[in-house]
């Protein structure tokens, strides 16, 4: 019996060496021959240099982190592309969609690795799979004279709004807060930033984008038609085809702008003064942004924690005229001009990300985010303002966790005057503003499952506080709480579980773009749009 139980074993471990060994030979053919026709396909010659492979690890690895901005998906656990190939031109790009497709090798693209949920970077519905990274694609040209600027799509918000700068004091362009976004996928997903309520969204302001298609076609605005370049502006990335460089309408800015930071915590009456910010911010002057920035005063578990409301904005003008405007509509808050920071709009975005006054905008080029963390983070639309009663629950649950995290970011403004229909980005008139949660460690997976289940708590306590039917979602913060596509199931009703959140009716639209556009799947992800099914021959 011992015999028999040893032999079984043998077999057993035997089969499953087979089983790797044949794999990991099905891997490397695949790496190997992969190359030779990206050199096949590509009109430019493709350096090896390019193209990476876990064969080196160091290399390989280092790419793969380079913008990886969710520590949580780069633990050992999670799936890894089989190659990493960062294209150097247009045609590189070309080539490797027209490689994807003869392989049957699975495509995910990645322009800055800010996906909440690394479905840029990451496949946990198929495997193996590619990783296309576009950070090289990073050319920008401004066009003062036009008031037009062409941005690839590896280009970081940063460096798009650098680069204006560099040519004007009186331009710059509405999109991501964030400085370290690649504005390829930035851009998919609407692309909010402290000149919103002014001039609407980043998508809200592109005239024009260059994109390769299933077939590897490259298409511009003319060529796709005015469906498809609906859905790009605000549709998600990573469903239609792969962004390679949008053209930007600029807009005017003054010389001066202003921006403060004023922390009020529980004991000055915070609670008191963001149910009032609720009423004001989506109602005041256009050139007034004013988000609110709630944290915990301690990351330790203790009885005297406090929280700290941070009201952090940009006025679109000089000192006086803000003071004028607050201390008519929120004098609450106590604003003062010793408050008051005069600069200009790029000395502006260098503030609202969290660099010292005294930062050089030329940081802006390095492209790097100023801090990365493991985190998982959900998102609400408000339409009526919680009541104070509900903002003193939300403070008992906020003690629960060391490093609670909200943003509230107000709309109104141009947001209101856009039309739902406009783009993809429904979330516009009658929304009060956007509350952004966000559970952040530092140790890995030693304490992730109980700082995942406090921020879905958080989240379920808001429920009976924020828009409904549908709870809307903001897709450029990524929840795939909300429900995920399977490997080889392409539904619609499944897909309407996380759609109708972050496009509201929208959605079918954008499912009638993705059936027209793309009726074979090709561009998928977790939660990527889905097609109807075509029937062939008829």
């Amino acid at each position: 019996m011992a015999f028999r139980s040893s032999l079984l074993l043998s077999q057993i471990l035997f089969f499953f060496l087979v089983l790797s060994s044949s794999w990991a030979s099905a891997t490397h053919t695949i790496q190997q021959t992969f190359f030779r026709c990206l050199s096949k396909n590509s009109r430019n010659s493709v350096p090896l240099s390019s193209y990476y492979t876990p064969n080196n690890v160091s290399s390989f690895t280092s790419v793969l982190n380079s913008t990886a901005n969710n520590l949580r998906y780069l633990l050992p656990t999670v799936p890894k592309p089989v190659i990493i190939f960062t294209p150097l031109c247009e045609a590189h790009v070309q080539a490797a969609v027209l490689c994807s497709r003869q392989f049957g090798l699975p495509l995910r693209v990645r322009s800055g690795g800010h996906d909440y949920e690394a479905v840029s970077y990451v496949s946990q519905m198929e495997s193996p799979f590619l990783v296309l990274d576009l950070a090289h694609l990073r050319a920008i040209q401004v066009d003062i004279p036009r008031g037009t600027a062409w941005a690839q799509a590896g280009a970081t918000t940063g460096e798009v709004y650098y680069r204006i700068a560099e040519k004007s004091r009186v331009h710059g362009f509405p999109m991501g807060l964030c400085t370290s976004l690649g504005i390829g996928g930035h851009i998919t997903g609407g692309a909010y930033g402290s000149m919103m309520r002014k001039f609407g969204l980043g998508a809200d302001n592109v005239l024009d984008v260059r994109m390769v298609d299933a077939k590897g076609k490259v298409l511009d605005r003319k060529a796709m038609g005015e469906d498809l370049f609906w859905a790009l502006r605000g549709g998600g990335g990573g469903s239609f085809g792969i962004i390679l460089a949008w053209k930007l309408k600029l807009v005017n800015v003054p010389e001066t702008v202003t921006v403060f930071t004023v922390t009020k915590t529980l004991e000055q009456g915070a609670t008191k003064l963001l149910y009032k910010w609720q009423k004001i911010a989506p109602t005041i002057d256009d050139r007034l942004y004013i988000r609110v920035i709630i944290q915990a005063s301690s990351a330790e578990l203790t009885t005297n924690r406090t929280v700290m409301t941070s009201y952090n904005a940009l006025f679109l003008g000089d000192p006086d005229t803000l003071l004028g405007i607050m201390g008519k509509v929120f004098p609450e808050l106590g604003l003062t001009r010793a408050d008051c920071v005069k600069t200009t709009w790029i000395g502006s975005v260098l503030y609202i990300q969290g660099y010292p006054n005294t930062t050089a905008p030329e940081v802006l080029l390095q492209g790097k985010p100023l801090f990365r963390n493991y985190f998982k983070a959900k998102s609400d639309f408000v339409r009526t303002p919680i009541p104070e009663k509900g903002l003193l629950g939300l403070w008992k649950i906020y003690f629960e966790d060391e490093v609670p995290f909200m943003i509230w970011n107000p709309y109104g403004g141009a947001m209101a005057r856009v039309p739902e229909s406009a783009t993809p980005f429904p979330h516009r008139h009658g929304t009060l503003f956007k509350i952004q949660y966000v559970a952040t460690w530092q140790d890995g997976t030693k304490n992730m499952a109980r700082h995942m289940s406090w921020v879905r708590k958080l989240y379920n306590y808001m429920g009976p506080y924020v828009s409904k039917n549908p709870r809307e979602a903001y897709v450029n913060y990524r929840d795939l709480d909300l429900g995920m596509n399977r490997k080889g199931v392409n539904s619609l009703m499944q897909a309407s579980s996380w759609g109708l959140r972050y496009f509201k009716g929208n959605f079918y639209r954008l499912v009638q773009v993705k059936t027209r556009v793309d009726p074979d799947n090709f561009f998928r992800h977790e939660q990527s749009i889905p097609a109807l099914p075509v029937r062939r021959g008829s």
